[in-house]
């Protein structure tokens, strides 16, 4: 199945029984909120997912089980958080025989690679495999920063199609636009600064709280991308606070508070991440109690 790198893909959470094993009844019931919701793709095993944080066959089931779900209908967008070249090219190989359609890729994990070394090791990962790859470009959180320069010499791969742009400087999707058209899809991959993304041109949101407000989240995008600008920015202002839940250390627990909120999840993590408690998790509570409370009601945004 083709993948576009257009739209809202939600970055799924990982859903865990309480005896520490995966949680098939809820991820499924994730996953039917999600596509009735309208998104354009599923994606496994990014932060949201706790992919550090599972074993390899826990990732060769969930891209199976996902691959089950989705029917077709969407793509499967499996992340590669590697510490080598060789683990990175043995997952992407295994992401596609389990029913992966895409990659979406970071940096190498652990050890900071400088330009050279992170531009060869997403080549050599590209070079392996025929699936479209989407490049994670998130120097906040995992401290190596993918420059223009360096998407210059990735050109040459041509499966290398889309960044998720998560840098928190707004003004780099018009770098990349100015420099390179349109070679790169580009996606928003920060949940506050998705609608401004959206407006300079990005041309999808790999998204957060979409997993617990997939309606929210799509309408928000549709909106945008049918000119009715007014409409998606009241619903992201509603949207704002909660989707302040994405950019904090505790992301993790925060989605999945909002997802036991909304019917579609629980607050299971695994270990050594805990559930939120005492007053973090009370502020968190009040958050998404307030949202619930003034949610607004959507125009019939799949009919758009």
């Amino acid at each position: 199945m083709k993948v576009n790198w257009e739209g809202v893909y939600p970055a799924v959470t990982t859903k865990f029984t309480a005896d520490d094993h995966l949680d098939h009844e809820m991820f499924a019931k994730n996953i039917e909120a999600q596509l009735n919701a309208g998104v354009d793709g599923i994606i496994l095993g990014g932060t949201l997912g706790e992919a550090s944080s599972l074993m390899e066959d826990e990732k060769d089931e969930l891209v199976r089980y996902t691959a089950e779900l989705a029917k077709g209908k969407v793509p499967v967008v499996m992340n590669i958080a590697e510490q080598t070249t060789k683990g990175a090219i043995q997952a992407a190989q295994k992401a596609k025989a389990n029913g992966a359609n895409g990659l979406m890729m970071l940096p190498p994990m652990r050890y900071k690679a400088d330009d050279l070394e992170t531009v060869t090791y997403f080549k050599a990962v590209a070079n392996s495999t025929d699936l479209p790859i989407m490049i994670y470009n998130n120097p906040v959180d995992y401290k190596i920063e993918v420059t223009l320069d360096m998407f210059e010499s990735l050109m040459e791969c041509e499966n290398i199609q889309a960044v998720k742009e998560s840098t928190r400087d707004i003004s780099n999707t018009s770098r990349m636009r100015n420099r390179f058209g349109d070679r790169f899809k580009i996606l928003s991959g920060v949940d506050t600064l998705a609608l401004e993304s959206l407006v300079m041109g990005a041309d999808g949101w790999v998204a957060g709280l979409v997993c617990a407000f997939p309606a929210e989240t799509v309408a928000i995008y549709r909106l945008h991308k049918a000119g009715r600008i007014e409409e998606a920015r009241e619903i992201y202002r509603w949207f704002l606070p909660l989707l302040e839940l994405d950019i904090n250390a505790k992301l993790v627990q925060n989605i999945k508070l909002a997802e036991v909120a909304t019917g579609i999840g629980t607050e299971n993590v695994r270990a050594p991440r805990l559930p939120l408690y005492g007053t973090e998790r009370e502020k968190v509570l009040k958050i998404i109690e307030v949202g619930l409370k003034n949610r607004p009601v959507l125009p019939d945004y799949l009919k758009i």
